[in-house]
C-alpha cells in the first residue's frame, strides 16, 4: 500500500479494501453512525477520573483522549458496487509525566470512573519505569487551560447523514459518464471520516471537537485495442475537511482551463467526463523529449511536491533525527536554520503552516496536546525561518510555546508531532494562468499528482502527474507523455519565478499520510496558485520493450 495515498499504487476497487489501520473498528450499520456518542458532561466526569488518579500517583501532568471515530468507504466499479463499510470506534487514551518521563494508556469502551482511573494508575506505573532508561526530563512548553471550550468544521451538509443510495447513486453515475465518453474501465470511491475528540488535561482545559472530512476519488483506464497500450487519468478531486456539501458545486467557483477546476466544492461527474476523455487523448500523445523546461506547475499536481519536498523535512522531529520512519530524517538541519540565511527557495517562496484554514484537512480548534491552533511562517521570502513542534520540542529551537501540531489518529495511539497544513502562499501581484504561460518560451505545463520518489534526507526528487502539455513560444502546442521532473529541494525552490495570485489558490492533500512505528495515518492539506519554476531537467519515463 503506497505512504501517501493508496489510491494511487492499486486499482481503487482493491486498494479500498486494504483500509489503513486507524479506520478499522467495529463494524456498524450505517444508521448505527448517526447514534450519539456521550454527552459532554459525561466526558468530562470520565476524565476527571483519570486525571485525578493520575495526580494521586504521583503524574506531575496528565491528559486525556477520549475518541469517538466514524468511517464509511463506498466502493465501486463500472455499473457494480464492491464493497461499503461502515466503522465505529470508541475509547480513551491517557497520557502522564511521571518522574520525568512520559507514560500512556488506553481502554476500550471506557465508560465508567473505575476503568478511567484503572488507565490513568497504569500509564503513571508506565512512565515510572520508563524514567529508568531516561536521559533527560520531558520539558513541557507552558500551555493555558481554556476551560469549556468546543470546536466543529464548519459543514453545511453531514456526509453520514446522505443515504448510502445516493452516494451510491453519484458514483455510478459517474462511473457510467467515464465509460459513455471513452473509458474501457472505471472505479470510483467515496471516503468520509468523522472524529468526535475530547480532550482534558491537568492545564485546566475540557475540549470538545467535531472533525469531518471527505475524499471522493476515481481511476478511468484507456486501451488502445490494436496495440494493447493503454493509460489512466484519476480524478483531480482534493480531500477536503468539508461535509458532502464539497459535492455541491456553484458553477460560479469554476477556476476555466484545460481542466475545469473548482475553488470551493467538487463536480465529480463532469471531472469524470474529462478524464475519460483525456486519458484517451495520452494513448496517442507525443513522447517527450528530455531536456531543460519551465515547469507551470498545478495546484493539483503541486501539493504534492510541497508535502514531500517542505512538509516532512521541516517536521523538528526528522530534522533531530529522532523519526526517520517513512519518510527518512531530513537535509534541513538546525545549522540551517540558525544561520538565518538558508535560501531554501527564490524570494517568491512564501511556504506557511496553518492549522486553522477553513475547508482544509488538518483545521482545527486545538490540537491533540490542547494547544489552541495557529498559522506561522516556515520559509519567508525563500528563507528558512521554522519548524513544525509539540510542546515537548519547543525549546529545542527556541520557542515559548507549541505550534499546535500533536496528533492521534485513534484513543489506542499516543499523540506526537504530525505535519499542520503546509502551502505556499498565492503571489501579491495579479496574475493568471494565461498570463503566465505566455512568458514562457519551451515549457510543460503540470496537472494532477502521480508517482514519485524522494531520498531519506528529503533533498534528491522525482515527479510525475496526470496530464502535462507543451508549451511553445507561449502557447499550448498538445498533450504529451512520459514526462518526470528530477531536482533536489533547493534547487527546485530556488528555480521558482512566479506565482499566481489568490484568484487561482486551491488545496490539494493527502487523505492517508503515514508516520511512526507503529505507524499511524493523518491528512494534510496543501494550497497553493499555479506555480512557475524555471530550468527544471525533465526525464522521458517511457520503456522501449
Amino acid at each position: 500500500m503506497k505512504r501517501r495515498d493508496f489510491i494511487q499504487l492499486a486499482g481503487l476497487g482493491t486498494g479500498a479494501m486494504m483500509l489503513p489501520a486507524f479506520a478499522m473498528g467495529k463494524n456498524v450499520a450505517p444508521e448505527a453512525l448517526l447514534a450519539p456518542g456521550l454527552d459532554v458532561a459525561v466526558k468530562k466526569r470520565l476524565a476527571d477520573a483519570a486525571l485525578n488518579a493520575a495526580k494521586a500517583k504521583g503524574a506531575t501532568y496528565a491528559d486525556v483522549r477520549i475518541g469517538r471515530y466514524l468511517n464509511q468507504f463506498v466502493v465501486t466499479r463500472e455499473n457494480k458496487v464492491q464493497n461499503i463499510v461502515n466503522t465505529e470506534s470508541y475509547g480513551v487514551g491517557v497520557r502522564v509525566i511521571a518522574n520525568g518521563c512520559w507514560g500512556f494508556a488506553a481502554v476500550v469502551d471506557a465508560k465508567s470512573e473505575a476503568q478511567m482511573a484503572k488507565a490513568a494508575e497504569d500509564a503513571v506505573a508506565i512512565a515510572k519505569a520508563n524514567s529508568k532508561l531516561m536521559k533527560e526530563p520531558v520539558q513541557l512548553a507552558p500551555q493555558k487551560g481554556f476551560g469549556e471550550v468546543s470546536w466543529k468544521a464548519p459543514i453545511k451538509k453531514n456526509a453520514f447523514e446522505v443515504p448510502i443510495q445516493e452516494k451510491v447513486d453519484l458514483l455510478l453515475s459517474v462511473n457510467n459518464a467515464a465509460l459513455t465518453n471513452g473509458a474501457n474501465y472505471v472505479n470510483s470511491v467515496m471516503f468520509q471520516v468523522n472524529e468526535q475528540k475530547y480532550f482534558a488535561s491537568t492545564d485546566g482545559s475540557y475540549i470538545d471537537q467535531d472533525i469531518h472530512r471527505i475524499y471522493p476519488q476515481f481511476n478511468v483506464t484507456a486501451i488502445d485495442a490494436q496495440t494493447g497500450k493503454f493509460q489512466t487519468r484519476n480524478a483531480l478531486s482534493a480531500p477536503v475537511g468539508m461535509g458532502y456539501d464539497y459535492l455541491q458545486v456553484n458553477p460560479s467557483d469554476k477556476v476555466t482551463g484545460i481542466t475545469t477546476r473548482y475553488n470551493k466544492g467538487y463536480d465529480m461527474l463532469e471531472d469524470a467526463i474529462s478524464a475519460a476523455k483525456q486519458a484517451k487523448q495520452k494513448l496517442t500523445a507525443k513522447s517527450v523529449e528530455a531536456g531543460k523546461y519551465d515547469l507551470i506547475l498545478d495546484p493539483s499536481h503541486l501539493w504534492l511536491t510541497i508535502h514531500e519536498s517542505v512538509g516532512h523535512p521541516l517536521e523538528l522531529d526528522r530534522v533531530l533525527g529522532y523519526e526517520a520512519n517513512f519518510a527518512g530524517t531530513s537535509f534541513a538541519t538546525l545549522d540551517k536554520w540558525q544561520s538565518k540565511n538558508f535560501q531554501y527557495g527564490s524570494k517568491e517562496v512564501n511556504l506557511v503552516a496553518d492549522k486553522q484554514q477553513i475547508g482544509s484537512l488538518g483545521a482545527v480548534g486545538w490540537d491533540d496536546e490542547g494547544v489552541n491552533t495557529k498559522k506561522w511562517d516556515l520559509v519567508r521570502d525563500g528563507v528558512l525561518v521554522n519548524y513544525q513542534a509539540t510542546r515537548d520540542q519547543a525549546h529545542i529551537i527556541g520557542e515559548k510555546e507549541s505550534h499546535g501540531c500533536s496528533y492521534a489518529d485513534s484513543w489506542s495511539s499516543v499523540q506526537f508531532q504530525r505535519m499542520p497544513n503546509v502551502s505556499l502562499e498565492a503571489g501579491k501581484k495579479p496574475l493568471s494562468v494565461d498570463e503566465m504561460i505566455k512568458d514562457v518560451k519551451k515549457g510543460i505545463y503540470i496537472i494532477g499528482d502521480g508517482s514519485f520518489s524522494i531520498d531519506q534526507q528529503r533533498y534528491n526528487f522525482q515527479f510525475g502527474g496526470q496530464l502535462f502539455y507543451e508549451v511553445k513560444d507561449g502557447k499550448i502546442v498538445g498533450m504529451l507523455n512520459d514526462v518526470a521532473y528530477q531536482s533536489n529541494t533547493q534547487e527546485f525552490w530556488n528555480s521558482c519565478s512566479q506565482v499566481c495570485d489568490e484568484r487561482d489558490y486551491r488545496l490539494g492533500g493527502s487523505f492517508f499520510d503515514g508516520k511512526g512505528q507503529p505507524s499511524q495515518s493523518s491528512a494534510v492539506s496543501h494550497g497553493s496558485s499555479t506555480t512557475r519554476f524555471n530550468g527544471v531537467n525533465v526525464i522521458n519515463t517511457a520503456r522501449k520493450i
